[in-house]
């Protein structure tokens, strides 16, 4: 299984002239904030892959939770779901793709997880230079990755 990183833009690209066959998507995007009352739309898969899992959740770190009115525990409630769908990408030999706005945090922290998660490599991007992972992404993801039966 490969596990990619893009941004929005990138992913936008890509779909103008791809379809994405055998390929399963995590889309992150953001949520209205105070600074954006509008929830940003997520990139629009139809017609270009039939795995697709959207979240929409604020790219921010743990020390402010409390100013969005969130706690760990209520931060990313997906993370169980999200677990499930890239256990059944994998299964059916499925690459994945994570995606956000930049491809810099929220997606690079969840291919990281998966990774990690299924390979032991997930410090290759925290690593890397082009990427910053969100450290609650990653390990909301990582933890529930470890709690699926197979």
């Amino acid at each position: 299984m490969n596990v990619k990183i893009y941004s929005r833009e990138a992913m936008e690209e890509l779909l103008k002239d791809s379809v994405l066959e055998s390929t399963a998507v995590i889309s992150f995007y953001d949520p209205p904030t105070k600074r954006n009352p509008n929830v940003t739309e997520p990139v629009d898969y139809t017609g270009k892959c039939d795995r697709v899992f959207h979240v929409c959740i604020n790219d921010i770190d743990i020390e402010i939770l409390g100013d969005y009115g969130l706690t760990y525990d209520t931060y990313f409630p997906e993370t169980d779901e999200l677990a499930e769908f890239i256990y059944k990408a994998k299964q059916d030999g499925c690459d994945i793709i994570c995606q956000c706005e930049y491809g810099q945090s929220r997606s690079a922290a969840c291919a990281a997880a998966i990774l990690e998660h299924f390979y032991g490599t997930g410090i290759s991007v925290f690593a890397d230079y082009r990427y910053y992972p969100n450290q609650m992404v990653y390990h909301k993801v990582f933890d529930a990755l470890g709690k699926v039966n197979t």
